[in-house]
């Protein structure tokens, strides 16, 4: 193999790997915040999107926005009903915090992680660069 050759095989793998880093910022993407209130109540109507889309425990994100508002909350059915007024900015500030702690691996910052307890202990593992840390919380 020539040195062009391999110069030509190593730019076509270098705009290979950028096209997918590209394409793994752009593809994840929280849903829009869909809420309605009634009363002292606010509905959150597409709740189940977002644990689908976060790969995450639907009871643990419930109990995570419960504690950060302070407010009891419950799922039913796709919603999720949380005590008092609450809007959706509010809702989307928590969830890219949530994104960061729970669920971006620290080390390559992709989406494609996956959680792991091994003796009472929560580890982050990453399913694109395989990266292994542990949490400190208790809602991943």
């Amino acid at each position: 193999m020539t040195k062009t050759e391999y110069e030509k095989l190593l730019k076509k793998i270098h705009d290979k790997v950028s096209e997918t880093r590209k394409d793994t910022s752009s593809r994840f993407e929280l849903p829009k915040v869909d809420i309605m209130w009634q009363g002292n109540r606010t509905f959150f109507r597409n709740f189940s999107e977002f644990p689908k889309v976060l790969r995450r425990d639907p009871e643990k994100i419930l109990q995570y926005l419960s504690k950060e508002f302070a407010t009891p909350a419950q799922y039913t059915g796709d919603k999720a009903v949380f005590v008092g007024k609450k809007e959706p900015h509010e809702f989307t500030a928590l969830f890219n915090r949530y994104l960061k702690e729970y669920v971006e691996c620290p080390t390559c910052k992709s989406p494609d992680t996956r959680v792991e307890r091994s003796n009472r202990v929560t580890f982050l593992v990453c399913e694109a660069c395989g990266a292994k840390s542990s949490l400190k919380g208790q809602y991943a």
